[in-house]
């Protein structure tokens, strides 16, 4: 049996490609939209890929398998658990070879098994999949593919559907039904192997181990999660409920799309290369938003083009970007490397941002910005002037980390609105005066502040450590509330 793990790093998020060596057959598991990369993989290991399986309808990327049912008649596994509200209506009602499953069903690629369980919680249809290397003479399974149920370390957040979707009422029946699921779980051979679909950085769960592969008896022993099963349902319910971070604005359209169907994506979008002369009808459109990716965030707030998102191409690029561009039809222009370039476009075609028009390389920007003189910035300041100009102005400042964070510890008075969901909570926030907007580093007040800038607030940027403010002053521990 041929397997591998692929990663994809900004998302955190792993699909599967396994082999049968002896057939020359292959499957790939939750696979990403551009899926040149599996092809290859497996054209380069001398596989076939016959079929696509998903473990649920994914929140945080648009999947690939419509793309590879369109493009070359890929036979599909996809789950059909859940209530109706739930279920792949594009596979459903298109022309494709679909095959709809049910917990216990057996499917086959060459002579590897693939045996469907039920695991519903972080959402109604979630299945994984017991794998059985029948062409080795195996006659239990080596491992499950967990998706997003268990993870190392956590289980899947049951929260998506109201938190993300909008679902009202749809978080503690998803935490009980996630409870059941553990308890099947706990009744698996401590021995299996478990192939998670996320690790440490995704939005799908709070405490998600850096290891990319776990055991069920290690995870018995050693996950908090499923410890606090062990002590009862509701004491479950509380614990998984808990501390979840605010999921990004994007998720509710990944949670579409993949249900409706993801756009048919072909080529990757080839944005074309920008003269400095051309930069000039940019600045300020509304029609379109200029991404500025440079790493130093203190040289986009000294100057920049009016309107411009920044967004660096750390490993939050994706999370930035669609936290705060709401219209996924929207234009965008990137600044940017032109080496960096097939990079970002996938980075955001993996979560529905396709029409990429263009980019100018951080030099052109530069010359563009010196010669025509029309740059803007965002006052950049730290927290020993912060109390010094709330006095002054009648500011507040605006705290844009998580929920759970804030309720540790924050500025007196400080209004908390996460960055990952700042259009949606744009009603938090005073009409007048200044926002002096921060986060734990400076790294997510940044992209806030770009997004509040571009919105016509007047903000300036906390770019400082809130272990500072904190060491010095006191902090308030409360719940985050409406301004």
């Amino acid at each position: 049996m041929f397997f591998r793990q692929i990663f994809d790093d900004k998302l955190a998020q792993y699909a599967y490609l396994v082999g049968c060596q002896q057939t020359g057959e292959a499957i790939v598991i939750d696979p990403e939209r551009d899926i040149d990369r599996y092809l290859d993989l497996a054209e380069s290991e001398g596989l076939r890929i016959v079929a696509v399986a998903e473990t649920h309808i994914h929140a945080d990327f648009l999947s690939g398998a419509r793309e590879f049912a369109h493009r070359f008649g890929t036979k599909l596994y996809l789950s059909d658990e859940g209530d109706e509200n739930w279920k792949y209506e594009w596979a459903k009602g298109g022309d494709y070879d679909h095959t709809p499953l049910k917990n216990g069903n057996l499917f086959s690629v060459g002579k590897i098994e693939f045996k469907t369980v039920h695991t519903p919680g972080h959402t109604p249809e979630h299945v994984s999949f017991l794998v059985t290397d029948r062409g080795s003479g195996a006659t239990e399974p080596m491992g499950l593919l967990s998706g997003d149920f268990v993870f190392v370390g956590d289980l899947g957040r049951p929260d998506l559907l109201e938190t993300a979707a909008k679902v009202e009422g749809a978080m503690e029946p998803s935490a009980r039904r996630l409870y059941g699921s553990v308890q099947e779980f706990l009744e698996l051979p401590e021995f299996l192997q478990v192939w998670p679909a996320h690790g440490a950085g995704s939005a799908c769960g709070k405490a998600l181990g850096a290891v990319p592969e776990t055991t069920v008896g290690y995870e018995m022993r050693f996950s908090p999660a499923i410890a606090a099963a062990r002590r009862g349902e509701d004491e479950f319910v509380s614990f998984i409920l808990e501390g979840q971070p605010e999921p990004p604005m994007y998720f509710a359209r990944m949670k579409r799309d993949n249900k409706l169907g993801a756009p048919v994506l072909g080529d990757l979008p080839s944005p074309r290369k920008l003269t400095s002369d051309e930069l000039a009808s940019l600045g300020g459109a509304k029609d379109l938003v200029v991404i500025d990716t440079r790493s130093n965030r203190s040289e986009f707030m000294a100057r920049h083009l009016p309107g411009s998102i920044y967004a660096p191409l750390t490993k939050s690029f994706n999370t930035a970007v669609g936290s705060v561009i709401v219209d996924e039809t929207t234009s965008i222009v990137l600044i940017i490397d032109e080496e960096d370039v097939d990079r970002a476009v996938r980075d955001l075609v993996r979560i529905g941002y396709d029409n990429l028009v263009g980019f100018a390389e951080h030099e052109t920007l530069e010359r563009y910005l010196e010669e025509s003189g029309v740059g803007v910035s965002i006052p950049e300041i730290d927290f020993s002037i912060v109390k010094e100009l709330m006095a002054g102005t009648g500011g507040r400042v605006l705290d844009v980390r998580n929920a759970s964070e804030y309720g540790a510890g924050h500025v007196p008075g400080a209004i908390n609105a996460s960055y990952t969901r700042l259009p949606d909570y744009a009603d938090r926030l005073p009409a007048e005066g200044p926002l002096f907007v921060h986060c734990l580093s400076g790294a997510r007040a940044a992209v806030a502040a770009s997004h509040l800038a571009r919105e016509g607030r007047d903000v300036q940027y906390v770019n400082d450590l809130f272990a500072n403010y904190a060491a010095s002053s006191p902090v308030e521990k409360a719940e985050a509330v409406p301004a």
